[in-house]
């Protein structure tokens, strides 16, 4: 009898679908093994793409307090079978996953497709993804999914140049390299070479393995951290934490404060952002220890 693979996705540029689809291809070469389902989340009021500036910001606040918005039910293949094995792709927005997969996870359909099943989860972000991944988890632990491995994809560039390169992509919909700037988002040679995570996967999974199935994907390159972003997502969770309730409740001054917020998020990435990086290397080889700890906490897949 077949198994069924579902995989899950929302992709605004594209990107995020191309990395899903090259991980399942190994699983597409064995029809007579598998049967392959996708689910694109749709939500009812869809963000266009590319974004205008003023709604990529203004979406911040309901992006970081994980404030759900009403999505399309899915397709009826997708309610009506148990799958074995789901492969589950997101975004980061605001150092949480993005608005559409946190309307499907707080949503009525979730459960019944989630629940005691194996997932792997896939990112393709800038680069910071590790404390968004830590909020997926608590998502699937809730719903009593069974999170089995990890991939992160990630710009290459250093955070500087990519901020540069999102903004770009993000409000012109130009990906491509441009004058000084290279292109954004994760490169095209390791979108088509995600395949080999895919056909890790399903080793492990035809050898009923898959609780061994991490440590392999970070031995192949499937997570790379890097202590200074931990550092930096942790002082913006803080700060979007103040930010983002500060908007929401003040809903008469919220134009107001999303330029506020604007400001300061620029000048956070610009001038706060190097402080934090000077201090990270100078207090290296007080925590070195604990880094190297978290470093091997934020590569698996358990949570504290």
């Amino acid at each position: 009898m077949k198994k069924n693979i579902l995989v899950i996705y929302y992709s605004q540029t594209g990107q995020l679908e191309d990395i899903v689809k090259n991980v399942a291809k190994p699983f597409e070469a064995k029809k007579d093994e598998y049967d392959v389902s996708y689910y694109n989340i749709q939500l009812k009021e869809d963000f266009a793409f590319p974004w205008s500036s003023d709604v990529f910001f203004n979406t911040f606040p309901e992006s970081y307090l994980q404030i759900p918005s009403e999505i399309l039910p899915p397709p009826e293949e997708v309610l009506s079978k148990k799958f074995d094995l789901i492969i589950f792709g997101y975004q980061v927005w605001y150092l949480t996953p993005s608005i559409p997969i946190i309307s499907f996870l707080k949503s009525s359909y979730a459960d019944g497709i989630l629940k005691d099943t194996p997932v792997v989860t896939i990112s393709g972000t800038r680069n910071m993804w590790m404390l968004s991944q830590e909020k997926l988890k608590i998502y699937l632990r809730d719903l009593k999914a069974k999170l089995v491995g990890n991939i992160a994809l990630v710009d290459r560039h250093d955070n500087y140049t990519s901020v540069l390169t999102i903004l770009r992509w993000m409000t012109t919909g130009q990906k491509e390299k441009s004058g000084m700037l290279p292109a954004a988002g994760v490169s095209d040679e390791e979108i088509t070479g995600s395949v080999k995570y895919g056909t890790i996967i399903e080793k492990y999974f035809s050898n009923n393995d898959l609780n061994t199935l991490q440590p392999e994907l970070v031995k192949n390159g499937a997570v790379e951290i890097r202590p200074f972003l931990v550092r930096v997502e942790k002082v913006g969770n803080k700060i979007f934490t103040v930010w983002s309730n500060l908007i929401i409740k003040k809903k008469e001054k919220r134009p107001l404060l999303i330029k506020f917020f604007k400001v300061y998020l620029m000048a956070a990435i610009w001038i706060i952002s190097p402080v934090v990086l000077v201090l990270h290397l100078l207090t290296t080889p007080i925590f070195w220890v604990k880094r190297k700890k978290q470093k091997e906490y934020l590569q698996g897949i358990n949570l504290k």
